[in-house]
């Protein structure tokens, strides 16, 4: 418990642009996220030691810098410290919006990270705390800094811990006959929320998981077809008597609001959804559907009827002990804005539209 208690106040040093320490299984590291430092707080910083440079192996991909494939270790990329690497250099290495504004320098040697379970578990701790995954990083720790292991940042938003918090009826347009469930972990502040349509009633239900989508849920955004899906996935529900909307906070597949904002102004560029999360240095799709696992367990539902075109669902809730009996088709129409999206879902990412 302790260890998740040391990674949560790591995400918030993270946030506050303040230093942190990962330690790995044979060393520790000591992290400055590039993002939210400022030149004054690099500069306290690099008192402790001339720092190198922590991207996300994905982000070091898209740079093409030199040695890339047998530098990466745990996800990621160390790149030795030069005397050009000042926050300035660092801000245009880790922020793709810079990429076609600033030339790259260098040149820039990439090595391995090291402890390379610390470096992986920095990664990860960048976009749990929705920052670009690049550090100022050295070797050691760094007094009073927070210092999770490497292993409870791993863990941190594993689903074995979530709980049902609260529960009430609310009536929705689409079914008046609804109840909602809000679930949550001792660890993690992110709260998922199930809306159960109906009783059950022997069948497996027809479910739902709806990834959190500000821009298309609640402002109707065109560039994608999250909107109508939720609309049309309650109303299916509603039709069948009985079923379950998964409402899982995972925004942008995972990233973070900003970072699919981020997203969004790289595909303004002409990269599409897949192109435009890798150039930011993250994976391709970063959701963990276990958790959506774990709330139906909670719900009593380990056999459900499927509402998808998204194999890695069906995949992930099959891997997490869910039975899915039947996948059943979760098409929208594309309009003159996702036309290029929906293609990209279908080509890319194994999307059956």
């Amino acid at each position: 418990m302790s260890g998740l208690r040391d990674v949560a106040r790591a995400i918030d040093a993270a946030r506050r642009g303040w230093p942190l320490v990962i330690q790995g299984a044979a060393r520790a590291l000591s992290l400055l996220p590039v993002e939210s430092a400022d030149s004054g707080r690099l500069a306290e910083f690099l008192a402790g030691g001339a720092a190198d440079l922590l991207l996300s192996a994905e982000r070091a991909a898209t740079l093409k810098l030199g040695n890339q494939r047998e530098a990466a270790g745990g996800g990621a990329v160390r790149i030795a410290h030069a005397p050009w690497l000042d926050l300035d250099a660092a801000v245009a290495l880790a922020d793709p919006a810079r990429d076609l504004a600033t030339p790259l320098k260098g040149p820039y040697r990439a090595i391995a990270p090291g402890a390379e379970d610390a470096a992986g578990a920095a990664i990860k701790l960048a976009r749990l705390a929705g920052l670009l995954p690049a550090f100022f990083v050295r070797d050691g720790t760094t007094p009073d800094a927070p210092a999770p292991g490497a292993a409870a940042v791993a863990a941190y938003d594993s689903p074995g811990r979530l709980v049902i918090a609260s529960r009430a009826r609310l009536p929705v347009a689409q079914a008046e006959q609804a109840e909602i469930v809000a679930f949550r972990s001792a660890d993690e502040a992110v709260e998922h929320v199930a809306l159960v349509i109906g009783a059950p009633n022997g069948a497996p239900p027809l479910v739902r998981l709806h990834s959190e989508c500000l821009t298309g849920d609640v402002f109707g955004s065109l560039k994608c077809d999250c909107g109508p899906q939720l609309d049309a996935a309650l109303a299916r529900i509603a039709a069948q008597g009985w079923g379950v909307l998964l409402y899982l906070r995972q925004e942008g597949r995972g990233i973070g609001l900003v970072n699919k904002l981020r997203a969004y102004a790289l595909q303004d560029q002409g990269f599409d959804t897949v192109d435009a999360n890798v150039r930011l240095g993250f994976a391709i799709d970063a959701r963990d559907f276990g958790v959506a696992a774990r709330m139906l367990e909670l719900l009593g539902q380990r056999r459900i009827r499927l509402l998808t075109n998204n194999p890695a669902k069906v995949a992930g809730l099959s891997a997490a002990g869910i039975t899915v009996e039947e996948r059943v088709a979760h098409a929208m129409a594309p309009n003159p804005h996702n036309h290029g999206y929906l293609a990209t879902k279908r080509d890319r990412t194994g999307h059956m539209l």
